[in-house]
């Protein structure tokens, strides 16, 4: 406790009872609920001074155009009667009638969109005063229309009085809606500082819990990373300035050293394992052989001569042939005995497996024929080089070939799809992966099919797949198999490249 107030950490409360992770998501947590309130307030904020805006466009605008209108109208009046009076043309009366229309119309929607008791008297006033206005009006026209200008002058006067009076009443009653429209723009400057003001105080509360983040990194993440990736990255610790790539290469370092460690003891195994297996068998088959291959060399002598020398009937000489044929059959489970017990001696060359591939296909073009089985090949393009030995490799893509058109008793379709991809440890390999659509391997036996001597064919050895399986190994390569019941199956064969620019 005393050395962390001594390294000047953060307050006692979050370094003792709080974790690393805590903190952190603490601060953001703040920082997050900060910035959260801050947007609500804004967005509350914004549709308040909608709402104020929305007001004065809805009422408080509308009705200062309407009294505004008003006005207009009773000038155009005005201005028509003026010009009657002055050449006596009843057209001026007709523009008057239409401008009277307008403004009791316009008058009708101010009585419509007021609310106020004040503002309903003065609409009130406005109309009692403009029946009167018109009453008089009317009389004036009457009396120009029957000659009698002078008495009509003297009522004009009159009713100019009352047009004046009108028009003040308009005039007042637009200049407080334009102070009502005035005090609602100001209201919304108050609210857009206040939100300025609670922007400003987010932006101060988020820079400072951003600074404490900043601190809690520096000291409780970024100090010990970088004193493990000298641990673990020595040389390149002072190269990189980014210390998390640093510390992910110091890290993907150790474990590609276990990986490569943790393979290298189970090929161990796996070879100890299989030397075993082989020293056993050679024991085996070396008895096997002195045993069996001397005694069978002259049964099959005898039967040469008794077959050439002999008078044999028809069923005897068919007795005879399968007696040969059954001999060479015990001949070739001993030979490939004797060639499981021998781990496979390569002969290595730089060339594509694709080349590899082709020349299987060729070579079993009557057998697909013969088992009514169609063979594609599908490919991006060829192979990358590698050390393989074709032969070798030819070997075990003709003994998968074969096991897959075995399985398809009635004939099918085997897919060879090629492609080069990433392997483990940033290696590149090539993949060949041969499919069929036969009946599968059941889930039981799936475990047992690279086992020596293990065989579902009534004439099989069992060596095919554990032959095929120890080639591949030898390549430096893996061998897999992805079956399922009824569904066909897929065998993988990957092969590292080596041998030329390619990483190794």
């Amino acid at each position: 406790m005393n050395m962390r107030r001594k390294a000047g950490s953060i307050p006692e409360i979050f370094s003792i009872h709080l974790s690393l992770k805590t903190r952190v998501y603490l601060v953001n947590a703040i920082l997050l609920g900060i910035t959260l309130v801050g947007a609500v307030l804004m967005v509350w904020y914004t549709y308040k001074i909608e709402g104020v805006f929305k007001n004065i466009i809805n009422r408080n605008v509308m009705i200062f155009e309407s009294a505004e209108a008003l006005g207009t109208a009773l000038m155009n009046q005005k201005g028509n009667l003026t010009y009657f009076f002055q050449d006596g043309n009843q057209e001026w009366l007709v523009e008057l009638a239409r401008y009277r229309t307008i403004f009791e119309n316009k008058l009708e929607e101010v009585k419509n969109r007021v609310e106020e008791p004040w503002e309903k008297k003065a609409v009130s006033q406005i109309e009692s005063d403009y029946r009167v206005y018109i009453s008089a009006r009317d009389e004036v026209i009457e009396l120009y229309r029957k000659g009698d200008k002078q008495k009509g002058f003297a009522l004009h006067q009159n009713v100019r009085q009352s047009f004046f009076k009108i028009i003040d009443l308009c005039d007042q009653f637009k200049e407080f809606h334009k102070e009502k429209i005035e005090n609602a723009i100001e209201t919304s400057r108050k609210e857009a500082n206040r939100l300025r003001i609670i922007a400003l105080m987010a932006i101060v509360s988020v820079t400072l819990l951003s600074l404490l983040i900043n601190f809690i990194f520096a000291r409780h993440i970024m100090g010990p990373i970088r004193k493990l990736i000298l641990q673990v990255d020595e040389e390149g610790a002072g190269k990189s300035m980014n210390e998390v790539d640093a510390l992910q290469r110091g890290v993907m370092g150790l474990i590609e050293n276990a990986e490569e460690t943790h393979q290298k003891l189970k090929q161990s195994q796996e070879s100890l394992l299989q030397s075993e297996k082989m020293a056993l068998i050679g024991k085996l088959a070396a008895g096997t052989a002195h045993s069996i291959r001397n005694p069978l060399t002259s049964v099959k002598m005898r039967l040469f001569s008794l077959n050439r020398s002999a008078a044999l009937s028809n069923n005897q000489r068919e007795d005879l042939n399968v007696i040969s044929g059954e001999i060479i059959q015990i001949n070739k489970i001993v030979e490939n005995f004797l060639e499981f017990a021998r781990p496979p001696k390569l002969v290595m060359k730089l060339m594509s497996p694709s080349a590899v591939v082709d020349s299987a296909v060729y070579l079993l073009e009557q057998r697909l024929r013969s088992y009514h089985v169609n063979l594609k090949i599908k490919r991006p393009g060829h192979l990358s080089k590698t050390l393989i030995d074709p032969e070798q490799l030819k070997e075990v893509l003709v003994n998968i070939i074969i096991n897959a058109c075995e399985a398809m008793k009635k004939g099918g379709i085997v897919i060879i799809r090629e492609e080069e991809i990433d392997a483990e440890f940033q290696k590149r390999a090539d993949v060949i992966r041969i499919s069929d659509n036969g009946e599968g391997i059941a889930e039981e036996i799936r475990e047992k099919i690279f086992d020596p001597f293990f065989t579902t064919k009534e004439e099989g050895t069992g060596l095919g797949l554990s032959i095929a399986f120890n080639i591949i190994h030898e390549h430096g390569g893996k061998i897999e198999v992805e079956t399922k019941k009824g569904k066909g199956t897929d065998f993988t064969i990957t092969l590292p490249i080596k041998g030329n620019d390619s990483k190794e």
